[in-house]
């Protein structure tokens, strides 16, 4: 386990009030327009934005969270697909059907089997941030070669645990249309059973107020995953461009 950060800030979960500050910050952030847009299926959530378009094909894919509801979608994520373009990569941000949107399981998992299939090879780095890094565990467990390796951040990695603490309201009850612990599609749906076919690190803030550390340990020690602390940092810290723990992120994804 490696440590990297903002050291000497208190340890602790972040007041849902910075954590919606640190979001809305992200919304907020002028960014440019991906290269392109494509479309992967029919729904209008089947999308992927490509940002600095290369003839190779992405090396970088990204999955966002929002406790796959449709309240919450790509845009987020974009500064940071952005700012990795501009450090010469090529960024895939997929966008997929969510709850509420035609999504939830297995749709929203199947989105993204449909969109990494889409993109042709396999990319060098799927990354997948709270319930995307759940969708990106996923994906490292189903696929035969989700990527060359999958990074997450602060993912919702035990989706029994996540369910008994009823984070974000009971979001795991809805994604799965009710399931509980000992349920087969819990079993089916949960990182914690799934054992990963690439190598996974695992990114978490100290003081993150969306999703527990506790998560992330539990699936580290489980399945060997390597995870790095980063000390203070809430749950959006390491996605913005200029910050010490988006510094440490953009070293790991290399």
């Amino acid at each position: 386990m490696s440590e990297a950060g903002e050291a000497g800030r208190p340890v602790g979960g972040a007041s849902v009030g910075a954590e919606q500050a640190a979001f809305q910050g992200l919304l907020d952030r002028p960014v440019p327009a991906p290269d392109r847009t494509e479309q992967y299926g029919p729904h209008p959530s089947q999308l992927v934005d490509i940002y600095g378009a290369d003839a190779s094909g992405p090396n970088i894919a990204l999955l966002h969270g929002g406790y796959w509801r449709a309240a919450y979608d790509r845009a987020y994520l974009r500064p940071f697909a952005a700012a990795l373009a501009a450090t010469g990569r090529t960024v895939a941000l997929i966008e997929y059907r969510r709850i509420g949107d035609g999504g939830g399981w297995p749709r929203t998992v199947e989105d993204v089997d449909a969109a990494l299939d889409h993109l042709g090879a396999p990319p060098s780095v799927l990354f997948g941030h709270s319930s995307g890094g759940h969708l990106a565990l996923c994906a490292a467990a189903r696929r035969e070669r989700a990527a060359g390796r999958v990074v997450v951040l602060a993912p919702v990695a035990d989706l029994a645990r996540a369910h008994e603490l009823r984070l974000s309201d009971g979001a795991v009850a809805e994604l799965l249309g009710g399931a509980r612990p000992g349920d087969s599609l819990m079993w089916e749906a949960d990182p914690m059973r799934l054992l990963p076919r690439v190598p996974v690190e695992i990114l978490h803030g100290t003081a993150d107020g969306d999703v527990p550390l506790e998560l992330s340990r539990r699936y580290a020690s489980n399945w060997g995953a390597r995870l790095h602390l980063l000390p203070g940092a809430g749950h959006f810290a390491a996605l913005t461009p200029g910050t010490p723990p988006y510094d440490v992120l953009r070293t790991i994804l290399g």
